[in-house]
C-alpha cells in the first residue's frame, strides 16, 4: 500500500522497529508467518554482554541504549521484561517477554499484523520495506533487489527452575554459559551447528551443554532440566550484521546479527527509524 512501511518478520529486531516508527506516525505493517516471531526471539537466553562479541563497539551502543528503550516500553505496556544490569557492560533481558511487550506496544500503536509466510516483495507498493525475517530472510524475494545471504546456525539451550537467586551473576566460559532468571528459571547453553533449519533436538548435545554448565555451576550437576529447546541464529557471510538501506532503493536491511540480535535490538530500530523517517522526510 503506497504510503505504508512494510516490515517482514515480527521478531525483537522487526517489532521494534515496527514500535520506532509508529511512535513517528508512521503507518506500518508487520509481516510474519508465525505468532510474531515465535520461531527465534523467544529462543535465545538473553544475554547483553557486547565486551564477549565481535562487533563490540555496536553491542555497548546498543546497551546503553537499553535502559530508556525498556523504560519507554514499560511506560507504554506496564510490562516487566526482566531487564537487569550488572555493571556497565553486562545485564540480561527475558527476550520472550520483550517480545510479548514489543507485540503489546505496536498493537496499541496501531501497527496491522499480516500472519503469512511472505516469500516475494515489490517494494514499489510501499514507502519503505525492511526485511528482518532473521535466518529465514534469505529465503525472502525481493523484486530488483539482490539481498545479501544469511545462514541458520542451530543452537541448543536446557533450562533448570531453581531457586531465585541461586546463580547470583552471569556466568560464562567459552561458548558456555549460565543465567538466571528473576522467577529462578536458569539456562544453560550453548552449541553451533551449520546443519539448516532442522529443528531436532539432540538429547546428547543437551547432556553435553549440561556438563559443562555444572561446571560452571556446580548445582546443576544433581539438577534434571526442565526444559530443552533450539534456537537459529542468522550468521551473515562476514558475520556481520545487515543494518541499513540497500543503496539506490527504498529497501532496509535488519538481519544477519547472528548470536547478538537480542543485545543489538534498541540500536538497529534506532538506526533503521531514523534513516527511513530521514528518507521519508526528504521525500
Amino acid at each position: 500500500m503506497p504510503g505504508e512501511v512494510l516490515i517482514v518478520g515480527g521478531g525483537l529486531i522487526g517489532s521494534s522497529i515496527a514500535w520506532r516508527l509508529a511512535q513517528k506516525g508512521a503507518r506500518v505493517t508487520i509481516a510474519d508467518a508465525g505468532n510474531l516471531g515465535g520461531e527465534a526471539s523467544p529462543a535465545g537466553a538473553g544475554m547483553l554482554a557486547p565486551r564477549s562479541e565481535s562487533g563490540c563497539d555496536l553491542g555497548l551502543e546498543s546497551l546503553r541504549l537499553y535502559p530508556p528503550f525498556v523504560e519507554q516500553l514499560r511506560a507504554e505496556t506496564g510490562a516487566d521484561v526482566d531487564f537487569r544490569m550488572f555493571h556497565p557492560e553486562e545485564g540480561i533481558v527475558d527476550p520472550g517477554a520483550l517480545l510479548q511487550a514489543l507485540c503489546c506496544a505496536c498493537e496499541k500503536r496501531n501497527v496491522r499484523i499480516v500472519r503469512e509466510h511472505v516469500t516475494t516483495v515489490e517494494p514499489r507498493n510501499y514507502s519503505a520495506v525492511v526485511i528482518a525475517a532473521g535466518a529465514w530472510s534469505g529465503e525472502v524475494r525481493v523484486q530488483n533487489v539482490n539481498l545479501p545471504p544469511v545462514v541458520p546456525i542451530k543452537g541448543h539451550l536446557i533450562g533448570f527452575q531453581m531457586e531465585p537467586g541461586a546463580l547470583g551473576l552471569t556466568r560464562r566460559l567459552g561458548e558456555t554459559y549460565v543465567l538466571q532468571r528473576s522467577n529462578g528459571f536458569l539456562i544453560a547453553g550453548s552449541n553451533e551447528q551449520d546443519i539448516g533449519f532442522d529443528h531436532t533436538v539432540d538429547a546428547a548435545i543437551c547432556e553435553d551443554i549440561h556438563r559443562r554448565a555444572a561446571q560452571l555451576f556446580p548445582p546443576l550437576e544433581h539438577a534434571t532440566p526442565v526444559k530443552r529447546w533450539i534456537g537459529f541464529r542468522p550468521r551473515s557471510a562476514t558475520g556481520d550484521p545487515h543494518i541499513g538501506r540497500v543503496e539506490g532503493t527504498n529497501v532496509w536491511l535488519a538481519y544477519g546479527h547472528y548470536r547478538n540480535g537480542i543485545l543489538l535490538t534498541p540500536v538497529t530500530a534506532q538506526r533503521i527509524d531514523d534513516e527511513i523517517q530521514g528518507n521519508r522526510a526528504s521525500a
